[in-house]
């Protein structure tokens, strides 16, 4: 089965796209010399090198999805040892990067110099800096491509045409650094953003889905991909609901056959909303809790206080629950919702609430 999505999607993209899955496209140090860190899963926690528990507390550093597709850039926010020095003065230890699909696999529509092998370079060598400055890394598939266009946004759920392909390559390129943790997808809605039944064997099998007009990738071929390059990294896996609904994560729970897995949830407070707004909901977290580590991998308030995410962050603290706030670029409170008023890491007021909780866990 394997071997025929592969062959499928290099047709499909043949046309388009340069694409180098071999790890020497990529220019990295040594594997000893690119992190001090290894985590990975044991039982329901995440631990370190020394086994010791891992709880994750950081930020989203927000641009290599959409700088590169928009032809002025790779990043927003400077991708920088300054970057690192602030993000440690708020007591960061880990980092969420989101990419775009095809400026990493190299469509001919990406501006040249910003695609392909510039950009897996570039992504390369921020995650080892990263990495090499003791903060986890976490690295999504955040903006997709459903067709031969280049990805311009989020979809509802991965292309089997791209992201088993994608996937190969990520996991090729960072399979020799522990410190790296792999998001599948950032935020799947299928079946018109329910909590359903085939909203659940969508996001876990793919196929073709209700409210979806292509044929999509589940997280089952994607966890395959990955251990297909020999990767033993911690892989995170989504539900539905823009990945806000962990209520029957357990019950389609992929197959792993390195028992690495971890489940993501985003949870945002109002305007923006999500089901676990719901504080009245948490149990179902626990129940996933008990079982494997969980990351919220989003969270924030978008009226542009910290009043919901005090809150959320209290409840994740008192159970070793990971989380990284959104987000570490210069923008709109209420859109983004921005954790940031400058690169120096002046804190908004969103912000100012996870900087003060983050510094309070140091």
């Amino acid at each position: 089965m394997r071997k025929a999505l592969a062959a499928a999607a290099v047709a499909a993209l043949i046309a388009l796209l340069t694409v180098t899955t071999r790890p020497s496209t990529v220019s990295l140090p040594p594997a000893e010399a690119q992190s001090p860190l290894t985590v990975r899963v044991s039982g329901n926690q995440l631990v370190d090198q020394t086994g010791a528990k891992v709880q994750l507390r950081g930020v989203n550093h927000s641009g290599a999805q959409y700088a590169c597709s928009e032809g002025w850039g790779i990043f927003d926010a400077p991708a920088t040892d300054a970057t690192i020095a602030a993000m440690k003065a708020w007591g960061v230890n880990a980092v969420r990067v989101p990419l775009n699909e095809t400026c990493w696999l190299g469509s001919t529509q990406i501006r040249a110099g910003l695609r392909g092998s510039t950009y897996r370079n570039a992504i390369a060598a921020w995650v080892t800096k990263l990495t090499t400055a003791g903060m986890t890394v976490i690295v999504d598939e955040h903006w997709t491509q459903t067709d031969a266009k280049k990805a311009t946004d989020q979809r509802v759920m991965p292309s089997r045409a791209y992201a088993p392909l994608y996937w190969h390559s990520v996991a090729d390129t960072f399979k020799g650094n522990p410190a790296v943790i792999f998001d599948l997808f950032n935020e799947p809605y299928p079946d018109r953003n329910r909590d359903t039944t085939a909203a659940w064997k969508c996001v876990r099998d793919g196929g073709t889905c209700p409210g979806v007009g292509f044929v999509t990738a589940g997280m089952q071929e994607l966890v395959t991909s990955v251990r297909s390059t020999g990767a033993k990294n911690v892989i995170l896996v989504p539900g539905p609901e823009y990945a806000g609904s962990l209520r029957r994560w357990l019950e389609f729970k992929p197959v792993d056959p390195a028992n690495q897995l971890a489940a993501s949830v985003h949870i945002y407070g109002l305007p923006l909303d999500s089901p676990y707004r719901d504080q009245a909901r948490w149990p179902e977290i626990d129940t996933v809790a008990a079982k494997v580590p969980v990351v919220i991998g989003e969270m924030g308030d978008t009226d542009c206080t910290h009043r919901f995410t005090d809150k959320l962050t209290k409840y994740a603290d008192t159970r070793n629950i990971s989380y990284l706030a959104w987000g570490w670029v210069v923008s709109d409170c209420a859109d983004e919702p921005s954790l940031i008023k400058d690169y120096k890491g002046t804190p908004s007021g969103f912000g100012a609430g996870i900087k003060a909780g983050l510094q309070k866990q140091r």
